[in-house]
């Protein structure tokens, strides 16, 4: 009779796989609803959350997706748990929004207003300062990245368009900048700067009223003039600000 052992084995790797690829995403679902939840305040700070099985109720799920994540929000400084006393949320001092995850969370639950002026601070106190740095170091290699992303911007025929080569050029000017801890702020932000960017495009007259802005980003850090990519990048974000504003 032919031995089916090797058939069988690699038909059960595929079902472990599967299973576990499952258990991956409902333990991630379940993180993000209750993240959320912990975020917009329907579980305050320093509350103790509902017992697991009341938790397992609530979403579904088994007591080995719940822990998982329940571990995932501990790691992100969300929860922690205590013997005896269970699982409390931590104060908002102790969250970690410099966390991907974490900060678009957060993003899809707080109001939209106030965040985008959070997130706009940041960029003003960063993106300056890194188009000053880009100037003095870009390589051929980072420029050439910023110099597509700049074609791609002249070249948008639409929204989408415009935002996708929009953030390439502010995420390839944190990379020209030369310093690797700033390279990480561009994937931290990617995902709720995209959203701030489809936004002011769409609040603009055009989609495209600031290439002008950005080209003159682009030309002071061709020409090496620090102190223009600074001016440049500065005057740019406010017309961003005026636009959250108005």
């Amino acid at each position: 009779m032919p031995d089916n052992r090797g058939r069988f084995d690699n038909e059960e790797r595929r079902k472990t796989a599967g299973r576990a690829l499952i258990q991956h995403d409902l333990h991630g679902r379940v993180a993000h609803l209750l993240a959320t939840a912990i975020l917009r305040g329907d579980y305050a700070p320093e509350t103790i959350l509902p017992r697991e099985a009341e938790l397992m109720e609530t979403f579904g799920v088994s007591r080995t997706v719940l822990r998982e994540a329940l571990r995932t929000l501990t790691s992100k400084g969300l929860i922690e748990s205590r013997p005896r006393i269970g699982t409390r949320v931590r104060p908002r001092a102790a969250w970690n929004l410099l966390d991907v995850d974490v900060l678009d969370w957060y993003s899809r639950v707080a109001e939209p207003m106030a965040f985008a002026l959070k997130l706009q601070e940041m960029r003003e106190m960063i993106e300056p300062y890194a188009a000053a740095l880009a100037a003095a170091s870009h390589t051929a290699q980072t420029f050439a990245a910023l110099d597509a992303a700049h074609a791609a911007m002249v070249a948008a025929r639409n929204v989408d368009e415009w935002v996708r080569a929009d953030l390439r050029f502010h995420l390839s000017v944190l990379t020209a900048c030369s310093n690797e801890l700033l390279i990480p702020l561009g994937t931290l932000i990617e995902r709720t700067l995209e959203a701030q960017l489809r936004l002011n495009a769409k609040r603009a007259e055009v989609y495209n009223a600031s290439l002008a802005e950005h080209t003159a980003v682009f030309e002071a850090i061709r020409a090496r003039d620090a102190a223009g990519a600074q001016q440049a990048m500065a005057g740019l974000l406010g017309v961003t600000r005026r636009r959250i504003e108005g």
